[in-house]
């Protein structure tokens, strides 16, 4: 019994698999032998005893409950717990017809035993999501297709025999057997077809950008001020650019973007976290049913676990930064310059000051200015996607983090809040040319100090880009190059640099990955990354005014 016991979670990890092949066997044994001739012997024998009718009617449904199950496989690969009931019913049903439509004891034995492997892994399909969400594939809807044409090729095979040879085809098709295998055969056929057509009506089109002026824009709003674990980024949601799956009881949400084929969902799905799964899943099928090619873009540990049961690749793209503010001070030697940048940024008139939400709508002509004058300096304009961009709307969303000096604004951030104040972070991050040499440590240092009186536990400070690849022999080819590029990249992006700064704060680094089907479409997807947060080839090559910029010391970083 122990060594039972031991083996269940192998059993029930392999069960997904294992269970699609059994069925769709057995689902093609059906179809294959409503197509063929039956046995003369056993026919004759159970003619004698029942009525003709009823065998008719048997045969007729063990094609069709074969077409059945050659679909429950794609469910059952799916791990849908709707699909293995559906299963054990159809394969039950099919058992008793196989004996009705010619005595046909094997192939009852043979759905038998696969009844009897697939009733205690029952475990192995937890998603409860109904059979009629199921997203149809174009490979699967042509698989199915082939699987009935290729029983029509055997059963018409079958009546080229010797036995049939010297008679005319038209006498072949008024024969009894031939005419009940045609008709089988054409009820599977028929059948399939309108499942192909079901698809075409039924199968959910792409979910539109939900705006703010959409109603799901309030049910975002909601869930995110409730919703279990929260991360800052989660609020990138009210950015107005994002497409939403939603769960079945509206609790939670997955987010992502769509650019060409591909569809790149934005963090974890948002709400409660035993509703992850089936939006993840559900997120896949959608995208293969568009022949997309999904990812997951900025997730955590946390979620790897999901991910793997999705049957994803994953690349590590760099680490993020969090600060538990019960640790941080600016006592001790390690914090002295940035002690001395704090207090400098003080002694020139720098004064903080967060802005709730009605304050930040009355100071929003002046945080436009400030925004304005640091694009000046800054290649690309404002983001999209993965990161917040200056919108009027979108910024009063959130409180705001001022620096005022002689009473002006003159640096904000706009403030990424959780509702179970389990964390915070910031998004836009914007200075003016007259502030303070070192206005971002100050506003920093004042932001942390505000996070840990109001309550909150930990501050997320973004990620650093390609930092933590390993550039070994036996690393992944997409390491090694990113490794490259975090040493010697500087021209393109200041990854180093980005690094360094946050280190000055301790943070504690937590890595982060893109996750896809297949490693090799990994780069495609983040070449679209960039494009979706750029806002496309414009974007990304966009320049600041040169005869407007200005030298304003050294260069911050941006949000990451």
């Amino acid at each position: 019994m122990s060594i039972l016991r031991d083996l269940r979670p192998a059993a029930l990890e392999a069960a997904p698999i294992v269970s699609a092949v059994l069925v769709l066997g057995a689902g093609v044994m059906l179809l294959v032998s409503g197509a063929t001739p039956s046995d003369p012997d056993r026919f004759n024998w159970l003619a004698a005893i029942a009525p003709l009718w009823l065998i008719e009617i048997s045969h007729f449904l063990s094609s069709i409950l074969g077409l059945l199950l050659v679909l429950l496989a794609f469910g059952l690969r799916r791990r849908l717990d709707a699909a293995w009931v559906a299963s054990m019913t159809v394969m039950a049903l099919a058992a008793v017809l196989a004996l009705l439509k010619g005595f046909n004891w094997g192939q009852t034995v043979a759905l038998a035993l696969v009844f009897l492997a697939l009733a205690p892994l029952h475990a192995a399909f937890p998603r409860t999501s109904r059979l009629t969400r199921m997203e149809i594939t174009p490979g699967w809807l042509a698989s199915a297709v082939a699987v009935v044409v290729g029983a029509c090729a055997v059963g018409w095979w079958s009546f080229s025999n010797p036995y049939y040879s010297d008679t005319p085809l038209w006498k072949v098709l008024s024969d009894p057997d031939a005419t009940r295998s045609l008709r089988a055969s054409a009820g599977a056929a028929i059948l399939l077809l309108a499942v192909g057509l079901w698809r075409l009506v039924a199968t959910a089109a792409t979910p539109p950008i939900v705006g703010d002026q959409d109603p799901d824009f309030e049910k975002v709003r909601d869930i995110l001020s409730r919703a279990e674990e929260p991360e800052p980024s989660a609020n990138l949601a009210l950015l107005g650019d994002k497409r939403f799956l939603f769960s079945q009881s509206g609790d939670s949400f997955l987010m992502f973007g769509v650019r060409g084929r591909s569809w790149i969902a934005l963090g974890a799905p948002v709400g409660k976290r035993e509703e992850r799964m089936e939006l993840l899943w559900r997120f896949r099928e959608l995208a293969d049913a568009h022949a997309a090619r999904p990812g997951l873009y900025g997730i955590g540990p946390d979620v790897l676990p999901e991910v793997v049961e999705l049957g994803f690749s994953i690349q590590k793209t760099g680490e993020s930064a969090t600060v538990p503010l019960d640790q941080f001070s600016l006592q001790g030697r390690r914090r002295e310059v940035l002690r001395r940048n704090w207090r400098k940024a003080g002694e020139t008139g720098a004064c903080f000051e967060v802005l709730d939400h009605a304050q930040v709508e009355t100071e929003m002509a002046e945080l436009r200015r400030v925004s304005d004058a640091w694009l000046t300096h800054h290649a690309g304009g404002d983001k999209k996607f993965s990161m917040g961009g200056f919108e009027e709307r979108y910024v009063a969303e959130f409180p705001c983090a001022v620096v005022r000096v002689d009473g002006a604004i003159a640096a904000f951030a706009t403030i990424w809040t959780t509702g179970d104040k389990s964390a915070f972070s910031m998004d836009l991050m914007r200075y003016a040319d007259e502030a303070p040499k070192n206005v971002m440590d100050y506003l920093f240092v004042e932001l942390l100090h505000w996070g840990k009186a109001d309550g909150y536990t930990a501050f997320e400070f973004g990620a650093a880009p390609l930092a933590g690849l390993e550039d070994r022999p036996l690393a992944p080819i997409m390491s090694r190059v990113g490794r490259l590029l975090f040493e010697r990249g500087e021209e393109l992006y200041n990854f180093r640099g980005v690094r360094r700064y946050k280190d000055k704060y301790d943070p504690v680094w937590q890595p982060r990955y893109i996750a896809a089907p297949h490693k090799w479409t990994i780069p495609i997807l983040m070449a679209d990354i960039g494009l979706l947060s750029s806002g496309g080839m414009s974007g990304l090559t966009r320049r600041p005014k040169k005869d407007e910029a200005k030298a304003v010391g050294p260069a911050l970083p941006e949000a990451a």
